[in-house]
């Protein structure tokens, strides 16, 4: 159990039937009535975000959310398979729950699964993945000096902007939380 007082980013509650992260809180004192907390919470069953607010000081059961390091193996039709980095237990996660992140993960490449007990919650990237240009104009040459952007598609399918002077072939840095490019990859 926490105290609605005690709530900090990133911790998990269980709360009317659902599991939640706490993204935001803020805890207000009113000159009338009673002091609360108003919280910005992530359903990590749904990804649905919303806001709520707990009055101070009540208890709320908090969810034991388990993270384990696998890697992206294989596609089973509708199913990504991941395996355990120790046990090699292999699992498979329906595409559509993880839909956002299989734009940026690559068979072989590793990310956090997220349980709570036996049930699958999702997966959680690193902030920013290694990706090669498939598609995209030729680059021009002298023009990195200005902020002009152009399409490409990505190894994963995804299309985002990027650098003028960025050609097919070329390995970029890409921001998985705002999906955008960061900076050339140099080996």
């Amino acid at each position: 159990m926490i105290n609605s007082n005690d709530f900090k980013t990133g911790i998990t509650i269980e709360w009317e039937g659902n599991i939640y992260e706490v993204l935001e809180f803020q805890h207000v004192k009113p000159g009338k009535g009673g002091a609360f907390v108003q919280t910005k919470l992530k359903n990590l069953r749904t990804g649905a975000n919303i806001a709520y607010t707990f009055n101070a000081g009540i208890k709320i059961e908090t969810a034991e959310i388990k993270k384990v390091e696998m890697q992206y193996i294989y596609d089973n039709e509708d199913k990504a398979v991941f395996m355990d980095n120790e046990t090699y237990e292999q699992i498979e996660i329906p595409k559509d729950t993880i839909r956002d992140e299989l734009q940026y993960l690559t068979v072989e490449k590793n990310a956090q699964v997220r349980f709570y007990g036996e049930e699958v919650l999702g997966i959680i990237l690193p902030d920013k993945m290694v990706l090669e240009v498939v598609d995209t104009p030729p680059g021009e040459k002298g023009n990195s000096a200005t902020n002009t952007m152009k399409s490409a598609i990505l190894e994963t399918g995804i299309e985002i902007r990027v650098p003028m002077f960025i050609n097919n072939g070329d390995k970029i840095v890409v921001n998985t939380v705002t999906g955008k490019y960061d900076t050339r990859y140099k080996e």
